[in-house]
């Protein structure tokens, strides 16, 4: 688990952002599952685009991983959808390597349903927080009554946690699980409460998508 998550950077409105993503089996070896506003906001693809698996306390023990594309569900790229922000990257080679070769990756669920125990892990950025720390909630999760159709679990990360992976049937001797969502939004009212998309179909044919890339 620690291998497989990691820190991503890029370039936003001119300066560097961070989210959280995680590596996930696929047939490319190079699939990065994130959130979609970590790779498009505000109408704009971000550029500058890297994953740096293993990240903690300044460390990129497997290396900074650059992308060679970027790709969200059709409902985040259209209209930046709230229910549908979900992302994901394929990565360019580094060393000569494949990144699942390098750090492993973990399987993915789909409509898994909602009420489910679930854990989710990130790089939290904004105070108390300094992204410096892989940080974890676990819970069962409740389905968002509010505005979205989303998985909703008691967390405080912060932003920067924002694409870090939500697993079911996790297993925290092993580090593995089913990855079934990412950190997406909180209510600025709900500040214990971290929300995460419903990986439906649309989730499904996003990482068909990229791990056939």
């Amino acid at each position: 688990m620690t291998k497989t998550a990691g820190r991503v950077f890029f370039t936003y409105q001119g300066r560097t952002a961070s989210c959280s993503g995680n590596a996930v089996t696929s047939a490319n070896k190079s699939t990065v599952m994130t959130a979609g506003h970590c790779v498009k906001m505000e109408g704009a693809w971000h550029t500058n685009w890297v994953f740096v698996p293993g990240y903690h306390d300044g460390q990129r023990p497997y290396g900074t991983w650059t992308a060679a594309k970027t790709l969200s569900t059709p409902q985040w790229t259209a209209s930046e959808d709230i229910n549908y922000d979900i992302g994901a990257a394929v990565v360019a080679p580094l060393d000569g390597k494949k990144l699942t070769d390098v750090v492993g990756g973990q399987g993915l669920a789909f409509n898994t349903g909602y009420n489910k125990a679930m854990y989710s892990f990130g790089f939290p950025a904004a105070a108390p927080y300094d992204g410096e720390k892989f940080i974890y909630c676990s819970g069962t999760t409740f389905r968002d009554f509010l505005l979205s159709s989303d998985h909703g679990l008691t967390c405080d990360m912060t932003g920067g946690s924002s694409g870090g992976p939500w697993f079911t049937q996790f297993d925290e001797a092993t580090g593995t699980g089913l990855q079934s969502s990412v950190n997406s939004f909180k209510y600025n009212f709900l500040p214990n409460a971290m929300y995460g998309p419903y990986f439906g179909a649309d989730a499904q044919n996003l990482y068909q998508s990229a791990q056939s890339s």
